[in-house]
Order: structure tokens, then sequence, then C-alpha cells
């Protein structure tokens, strides 16, 4: 038998928490946070709320709040030649809009968190699995990607 992809994994994850929100819920919609993670300060989360609200519409959820944080790189002590130097992110627990979406989940203000992709969240594959434990173990949350960490084959 042919070992699951770790993107699947992730994605079988997420599906976890998202039947145990819907499981949880009566006839309601599922109210979601929207959470954009932006480049830079200038930018604006504009063009993802158009998309995670049309992606809402789509599956019947209802968007409690709308929050963004913005990318920052964190300086690193590589050799400036190295690749890694770039720079990483701040971990979302670090950003304060996620620690809001956090905070209302936890309240029960929303059943889950809508995202473009896991790199709003993280592109650090246990940092990310990290999240979405704590969101479906911690606060009885689900997270929702627009576009999934691994494709589905079609049928």
């Amino acid at each position: 038998m042919k070992r699951q992809s770790r993107a699947g994994q992730l994605r079988g994850l997420r599906q976890h928490f998202y039947r145990q929100a819907v499981g949880a819920q009566a006839d309601q919609p599922l109210r979601v946070l929207a959470y954009s993670l932006v480049p830079s300060p200038r930018a604006r989360p504009d063009e993802d709320w158009e998309t995670l609200q049309a992606e809402a519409d789509q599956l019947g959820y209802a968007i409690t709040a709308r929050l963004h944080d913005v990318a920052v790189p964190v300086t690193t002590t590589y050799l400036p030649a190295s690749s890694a130097s770039q720079g990483v992110y701040t971990p979302p627990w670090d950003r304060p809009g996620w620690r809001e979406a956090e905070r209302q989940l936890r309240e029960g203000l929303a059943h889950g968190v809508l995202v473009l992709d896991r790199h709003s969240i993280s592109s650090d594959e246990d940092e990310y699995h990290a999240v979405i434990k704590h969101l479906g173990e911690h606060c009885r949350a689900f997270l929702h990607l627009v576009i999934s960490e691994e494709p589905v084959a079609p049928t």
C-alpha cells in the first residue's frame, strides 16, 4: 500500500477537525474568521478578502471577522551567502492577528479559520501541523484552506 504523503496527512488532519466542528454544530451555518498574511506593511488584504468571501459564500460559511498580519522577516545568524539567511517569517502564535483569531475561537465566536493557503499560516510543515492540532484540540476549531495542501485528483 502506498504511503500517504505528508501533505495528504495534513489535509486529513484538517478534515478530521472540520468533521468534529460540523458534528458539534446544529443546523446553523459555520462561523469562520477570515485570516490573511500580507507581505509588507504597505500591502492591503483586500484581494484576499474578496477570495475568502467568495469561498465562504460558496460553502455557506458566515465570516464573523477579518483579521490579518504582516509577514515580518526575522533576522537570522546564517552566513550572507546562505539561502537560509534570506529570512523566515514570524510564527503564527507571535502574530497579533493570529493571536486574536485564537482568542475568538477559544471564546466560541467562530468555528474555524478560513485562509488562502497553508503558507498564510506557516511554510514549515511541523509548525503548520502544530497549528492545526492546536486549533482542533484546544480551540475546538478547524482550518479551511482555499488552496489545499495537496490537490485532490479528479474522479
